[in-house]
């Protein structure tokens, strides 16, 4: 290995620093992988071509001839990847070389010759790339990205079942105010996440083979007699993509671009909570299992600082960046074609691999979490004043003037004793059972049914 190949020499953090978390995406999104789906989408164009009765010259492949495409695809390596690299030097075309090293394959066996022209028959190399993409997507998404995410969505829920009962001093404004659980607050991020989980996971790719303008020109040239919308659609569906029957030379890419945005939701939905649970450990709320031989500061001993949602939320907000650029630019192309979109389409690697390595260290900074409940009781356990709320409400159930007035002359803006709301309540015109269950009533018990909605929650995550 070179210098230069060294992932100390890498410009993108993703191929260098976080190159080792990026392994089960590299297949998938690399330039290998690219080429590597723009040869599946070749040979299954040439093996579909093959099938279909009215093109006489182009007959259906043999066992043995459908397992040695098969093993041309099976089998494709590095070695050939760079092949299809030096042909590209000569043809300053990406796709085209692609077309090259299958036929240049192809050539070396007598039995397969023949068929060389079909390679790519009648296509542009958008035909090719579309679907090379969208299989792509397709395939990152269901085996490695949303198990990820959904991973994040159970392991959030798991812990709103576990801190359900446990109370906690709300903050609106930052100020206190009705209390809630831990659980509750996680229940709620957990249910977002299952709302955009469902749209990831239900989007269909979509994809089209429609030719150079996306009338089928020279399909018509050539095979006239053809019903070629009929032949493209079946030739999509059975790739496991939606058909788009309009287009220009270019799949619009408005059903990426709505995925990006799903996933881009997702990601803000991450953002916010990695943001709450950073203040909670600064207000001692968590604790974090410290890790041997981690380090917090180069001059702080003490410290054991929460990276790992500090890198979600980093991380996360350049997801953001490169998905939402994605999306505002994709949808837009000049006339019938330009090439804009071939050069951003580089780039989704880029936004899924943040979302992914995010999810990563969400995962790691939860399964470090430790809830110090000492620190959460001390601090609910002395606020009397959130009390007002219910009080004023039940005095004004039963027809006691000017509640909020005062216990807003009471608590406003100061802490206030348990003595103190004591006494204001001892003075309430209130049927007695009444007063003795506002006394009774305490900030730890003020809870609604924020437990239930808690333990309630589920992890559908779109499945």
């Amino acid at each position: 290995m070179s210098e230069m190949d060294s992932p100390l020499m890498a410009l993108s953090p993703l191929d260098g620093r976080y190159r080792s978390k990026m392994n089960d995406l590299v297949s998938y999104f690399s330039e290998f992988g690219l080429i590597s789906y723009r040869i599946l989408v070749e040979l299954q164009w040439l093996q579909h071509l093959a099938g279909h009765p009215e093109i006489q010259e182009l007959s259906p492949f043999s066992d043995e001839q459908l397992q040695k495409l098969f093993e041309l695809r099976k089998n494709f390596d590095l070695k050939d990847a760079q092949r299809v690299k030096e042909i590209e030097l000569i043809t300053n075309h990406d796709v085209k070389a692609v077309e090259y090293f299958i036929k240049e394959k192809l050539a070396s066996d007598a039995d397969l010759k023949p068929r060389l022209e079909f390679v790519h028959f009648a296509c542009t190399s958008e035909d090719i790339n579309n679907l090379a993409y969208s299989l792509m997507v397709k395939d990152a998404l269901s085996e490695v990205l949303l198990p990820s995410m959904q991973q994040v969505s159970v392991a959030i829920r798991d812990k709103a079942w576990s801190y359900a009962e446990q109370p906690m001093l709300s903050r609106t404004h930052g100020q206190p105010a009705s209390p809630t659980t831990m659980g509750k607050e996680f229940a709620n991020v957990n249910y977002r996440l299952m709302q955009q989980l469902k749209g990831v996971s239900s989007l269909p790719m979509t994809g089209k083979f429609n030719g150079a303008v996306g009338n089928f020109n020279a399909h018509y040239a050539a095979y006239p007699e053809v019903d070629w919308p009929q032949v493209a659609s079946s030739f999509v569906t059975s790739l496991g993509l939606e058909w788009h029957p309009f287009t220009t030379q270019i799949e619009p890419h408005d059903r990426l671009a709505e995925l990006c945005h799903n996933i881009s939701r997702f990601n803000t939905v991450l953002i916010d909570f990695s943001r709450d649970i950073w203040a909670y450990v600064a207000l001692d709320y968590f604790r974090q299992k410290p890790v041997s031989g981690e380090v917090g500061s180069s001059t702080m001993p003490h410290k054991v600082n929460p990276i790992d949602f500090e890198n979600a939320e980093g991380n996360l907000g350049l997801a953001n960046a490169v998905l939402g650029h994605l999306a505002d630019k994709l949808p837009i192309s000049r006339w019938q074609r330009d090439l804009t979109d071939s050069t951003v389409l580089r780039n989704l690697g880029s936004g899924l691999g943040y979302t992914f390595l995010a999810c990563q260290s969400l995962l790691k900074g939860l399964d470090r979490l430790e809830l110090n409940s000492e620190a959460i009781d001390t601090e609910i356990n002395h606020c009397w004043e959130v009390l007002a709320e219910p009080v004023q409400t039940v005095m004004r159930r039963y027809g006691i003037e000017q509640p909020y007035e005062k216990l807003k002359a009471l608590s406003r803006g100061r802490s206030i004793t348990q003595e103190d709301l004591r006494q204001f309540i001892q003075g309430l015109d209130l049927p007695t059972s009444i007063r003795k269950q506002l006394l009774a009533l305490t900030p730890r018990r003020y809870l609604g049914n924020a437990s239930i909605q808690a333990k309630a929650t589920e992890n559908t995550s779109g499945r």
